[in-house]
């Protein structure tokens, strides 16, 4: 079901994965909301609401609910235990002043991310922005806001980074539309500085990057920009995630993935081959 969060608590991926669990666990049950709710002596409605990750699992609550579900004590244990851990905060946490509570989600599932699929026709990804371009990127986004928090957001921004120097780092394949290396964002010297990361991050050995050149006309993901990401938990689905001004969407259909898996399938080969990247990248630094 496609989720629009633009508001609400975020869910860590572990609490997703834990709330899908305990769904589980009911239905084999064979226990209906209702009971489980009376179970734990709230509504129903919050019963739904621990196992789509909505909210936070109380061990009282997640105790109770495993016990009427006919799970064995050393499962209970085993089971909160992993609760405990879902309800710490990430490390993005202390930037939730500068944080939407919807794209908290995001960096949530990012940091869990065994692929990420990303097609962008505006600018270079979060993930491979220097800090320079990063800021002149945020300042036109959050034109009101003070300079430390404008500082703080572009923080964050960096520290997601460390992400592809993990040695479990995810596998990061963009397509980027020509206009994002064109488009001057903070003049001249910012983006050749851009391009020359774009370059070095080419050398790690799980990133892959395309450049759609205008050249190549229409293509099927020209409608806007979306990020795929597969998980490294078995038991949640892959997602795919779109912007707007306000908030997010998160999209889990298995039908609508796959239909936009194979947009990207299909614009990876419409795209110019990784092998001329590089040479893509030093064509347009001259320009500049």
């Amino acid at each position: 079901m496609s989720e629009n969060r633009s508001g609400g608590s975020a869910p860590t991926v572990l609490r997703m994965v834990l709330g899908k669990r305990l769904r589980q666990l009911r239905e084999e049950a064979g226990v209906s909301f209702e009971t489980a709710a009376r179970a734990i002596e709230v509504t129903p409605l919050t019963v739904r609401r621990i196992e789509k990750a909505e909210v936070g699992l109380r061990i009282p609550y997640v105790k109770e609910l495993l016990r009427t579900y006919g799970v064995r004590d050393r499962e209970i244990d085993d089971f909160v235990r992993l609760a405990r851990e879902a309800n710490r905060p990430g490390w993005w946490y202390k930037y939730r002043d500068v944080l939407p509570d919807w794209f908290s989600a995001y960096v949530s599932l990012e940091s869990e991310a065994s692929v990420i699929r990303v097609y962008e026709p505006h600018f270079v990804p979060g993930l491979l922005q220097t800090r320079d371009y990063a800021t002149a990127l945020i300042r036109v986004g959050f034109p009101n806001e003070s300079k430390d928090d404008i500082a703080r957001r572009v923080d964050l921004r960096v520290k997601r980074q460390s992400l592809l120097d993990k040695p479990d780092a995810p596998a990061l394949w963009a397509v980027l539309d020509e206009t994002v290396l064109r488009r001057p964002v903070g003049g001249s010297e910012v983006m050749r500085a851009q391009i020359d990361r774009l370059q070095e991050v080419l050398d790690l050995p799980k990133v892959r990057i395309q450049v759609m050149r205008f050249r190549a006309g229409a293509h099927p993901g020209a409608f806007g920009p979306f990020h795929y990401l597969r998980l490294g938990f078995s038991e949640l689905p892959d997602v795919v995630y779109t912007e707007n001004l306000t908030g997010a969407v998160y999209v889990d259909q298995p039908a609508d993935v796959v239909t936009h898996l194979e947009v990207l399938d299909r614009m990876s080969v419409q795209a110019e081959p990784v092998a001329r990247t590089r040479d893509i990248l030093a064509e347009l630094r001259k320009e500049l």
